[in-house]
């Protein structure tokens, strides 16, 4: 079935629906109408109805003129107040919508990839609003981010066994969204074993992971594409891989050709997975780790005169809400500025924001801005963001969060 916009607003008056109303305020359905998955609280008649329902109930939106738009996961507590699941309004939201919905994004993913090791689920832009998973093979690490996925999960973890067979499972429910939407913090094997560990293969390298502690998901999927254009740089270069995690990016450069890696993160248990991954792919001579915090460390590199042919970047969010934009940006200018500083003439930077409050142009300046306090002249060589399994909603063009740079540098 083909939906429209126009098909799931134009319901007739007195169509029925087995799920509670919301109804929105007059004039605030204009947005949804054009596509937006999202109304916001103060869009919603909060009257005692709406407030009785309990976070995560599946709704009915209708209009000031009682016309449905389409149905939603609820929660009267947070600042989005419904995600549209559909707009049509005469679907139910049972194991075979979910099932469906899964087999939609397998598709995508099947049409783009060789082997099974991507984003399966990326919230709105795959129909599941607040959800993200990542598949590792047969290992299958979830965060239901929202009280809306958090109440269908049963359903969801249901059809993933069905359809996909996993050998195991994770929850990750210990994202800071979590408790604005008042759900627990919890990390789970939900299903199956992980006795057999985990692991990850991208670029002709098997990388080892740590689902139940690692940062995220424990892997950064949406860096893929970009980790493969860096490494094309790296032949006969030195690199520095600063906020490495596990050394994806560096251990791609060593595979690559680079002379020496030098990989620096904060954390020992990330750089004991990467110091791991690297013995096993046989890379261990050509990579050197370095435990410190990034800001202390590469003005230390630079004060006693190191220099790389590569230098990349890849930070955690500096902006995680819209009063952190400005400070955000500032620490990307001072990021840029010490990176740039690090790269020998003629050599490339390599520098990345996950920081979705922060535009694609906020972030392209405060980089400039600090490679001309670096005293650096710079052609951008590239602009990119995630790769083909981070699909954007059309309507919601903020979730295209991740941007990555890559400078030449005179």
């Amino acid at each position: 079935m083909t939906e429209t916009v126009d098909d799931a607003a134009g319901k007739p008056d007195g169509t029925t629906s087995p799920y509670p109303d919301v109804r929105l305020k007059k004039g605030q359905s204009a947005r949804l109408r054009r596509g937006h998955p999202w109304a916001f609280s103060n869009e919603v008649e909060m009257d005692e109805a709406a407030l009785g329902i309990s976070p995560g109930s599946i709704v009915s939106l209708i209009d000031a003129g009682d016309q449905r738009l389409g149905l939603a996961t609820f929660n009267p507590h947070t600042l989005i107040a419904a995600r549209v699941l559909t707009r049509d309004i005469t679907l139910r939201i049972d194991d075979d919508f979910i099932e469906d919905r899964l087999r939609q994004a397998l598709a995508v993913r099947d049409a783009i990839f060789d082997v099974p090791s991507y984003r399966l689920l990326h919230a709105e832009a795959d129909g599941f609003p607040g959800l993200i998973i990542d598949r590792f093979d047969d290992v299958l690490v979830a965060q239901p981010n929202t009280a809306g996925m958090a109440a269908l999960w049963e359903q969801i973890l249901a059809a993933l066994v069905k359809l996909l067979s996993p050998r195991a499972v994770v929850l990750r429910g210990d994202s800071a969204a979590r408790s604005l939407e008042g759900l627990p913090e919890t990390v789970e094997l939900v299903h199956g074993s992980l006795d057999d560990g985990a692991e990850i293969h991208e670029g002709g390298l098997r990388f080892a992971l740590d689902p139940l502690t690692g940062q995220k998901t424990g892997w950064f999927h949406d860096q893929s594409e970009n980790r493969a254009f860096a490494a094309r740089l790296a032949k006969g270069r030195s690199v520095l891989d600063a906020y490495c995690h596990t050394g994806a990016f560096g251990l791609r450069a060593a595979k690559a050709g680079a002379t020496h890696v030098r990989l620096l993160d904060s954390s020992a248990p990330a750089l004991e997975l990467a110091e791991k991954s690297a013995q096993e792919n046989g890379l261990g001579d050509a990579l050197t780790f370095t435990k410190g915090e990034a800001f202390r460390t590469l003005a230390a590199f630079e004060a006693q005169e190191d220099r790389f042919g590569l230098v990349i970047v890849d930070p955690p969010s500096f902006a995680k809400s819209r009063r952190d934009i400005k400070g955000g940006l500032r620490a990307y200018r001072k990021l840029a500025r010490l990176g740039a500083k690090l790269v020998e003439p003629g050599g490339f930077l390599v520098i990345a924001s996950c920081s979705h409050h922060a535009s694609a142009e906020a972030f392209l300046e405060a980089v400039t801005k600090g490679l001309w306090d670096a005293s650096r002249s710079a052609r951008l060589l590239r602009a990119a963001g995630a790769g083909p399994d981070h699909p954007v909603h059309p309507a919601l063009p903020e979730s295209a969060y991740l941007k990555c740079l890559t400078f030449a540098l005179d």
